[in-house]
């Protein structure tokens, strides 16, 4: 792990990631219901700003770097093999290595109809037919009984991985909530994965998003709801780390000329 501003991010690649999370649902493994977000610079800022949210990605198992940046400074700050864990794609690669597998899937998200377009578009894309369940909650927040009932529904399909596309901060919230009713190996928040595996939503072109210019791209898809979130967010992000990095310049000189 690395730290990049307060949040600590998963720095041992993709691939990693994806054959840990599929070898820790093995039957053997026991159900320890391991929260797992993919947090870009918008989760992070989110995390200076307000301290529960905070709370809830350090009580995460992992927090996989869904964005260039954070892996920019995680690699200057010395994991220089640590790689883009980007939500979407670590979606994909877990359907696909584990379409021959045991592993079940539950799907959590998206507007009305969209978790049941998803179950279909995995089983076309990625020969994954291991979906036992779907759900697609309301906008507002679910009562402690509807978490209760969710929760007994997951349980009852046997479900390993419970994949939640919302949106940062209110899908991790989600899946902290959801974790004190299952039984399952993962829980995972994976954004916008459902939206663009179902192609309701077009993703950035690969040399977009390797320049960190993915945000920019979606900007331009979804200007009126994503402007003022990326106004705000790329600047803070670009701030907050230069802060930290001239203190810690600061601090070395300091104790180097004692």
């Amino acid at each position: 792990m690395v730290q990049v501003l307060k949040t600590k991010l998963y720095d041992a690649g993709l691939e990693t990631a994806v054959s840990e999370l599929i070898e820790q649902c093995a039957p053997t493994s026991q159900r320890q219901n391991k929260c797992v977000s993919a947090t870009g610079a918008h989760g992070m800022i989110t995390a200076i700003k307000e301290q529960d949210f905070q709370q809830v990605l350090d009580s995460f198992y992992w927090n996989l770097p869904d964005g260039m940046p954070g892996v920019w400074v995680g690699r200057l700050k010395g994991s220089a093999n640590m790689n883009r864990c980007y939500g979407p794609d670590f979606f994909m690669r877990v359907f696909q290595q584990s379409a021959n597998t045991p592993v079940k899937h539950f799907l959590c998200g998206g507007k009305e109809g969209v978790a049941d377009e998803l179950k279909e578009a995995v089983g076309k894309k990625f020969s994954n037919h291991n979906v036992v369940g779907t759900y697609c909650p309301p906008f507002r927040t679910l009562s402690e009984n509807e978490f209760k009932a969710l929760g007994d529904q997951i349980n009852q399909s046997g479900a390993n991985v419970v994949w939640i596309g919302l949106s940062t901060p209110k899908q991790e919230r989600f899946a902290q909530q959801l974790k004190k009713y299952t039984s399952v190996h993962f829980i995972v928040t994976v954004g916008a994965a459902f939206d663009f595996h179902t192609d309701n939503v077009k993703q950035a072109p690969a040399w977009m998003q390797q320049m960190s210019m993915e945000w920019f791209f979606r900007l331009l898809m979804e200007p009126k709801r994503l402007y003022k979130r990326y106004l705000e967010i790329v600047p803070l992000f670009i701030f907050y780390n230069l802060k930290e990095a001239l203190s810690v310049s600061k601090s070395h000189r300091v104790s180097g000329a004692k």
